[in-house]
């Protein structure tokens, strides 16, 4: 190994934005197994899936039907 290296050429990741920011979040059971089973069938991590269904959520601009009782 070098005892220095030269950056001067080095580009930027061009993939930085596309990074993904971990969070953590609070999900009831029922959901997470309803996730888990999915994403089993489909076989991607239940993560990926929950995801792309925000991401699909985003994108088609879908709000939430809140039912408080």
């Amino acid at each position: 190994m070098r005892d220095e290296y030269d950056f001067s050429n080095g580009v930027k990741n061009p993939y930085i934005k596309k990074l993904k920011k971990p969070v953590t979040i609070r999900l009831d059971d029922d959901v997470i197994t309803y996730f888990k089973n999915l994403a089993n069938e489909k076989g991607i991590p239940y993560q990926s899936l929950i995801n792309l269904y925000l991401k699909d959520c985003v994108e088609n601009q879908r709000e939430p039907s809140f039912s408080w009782g």
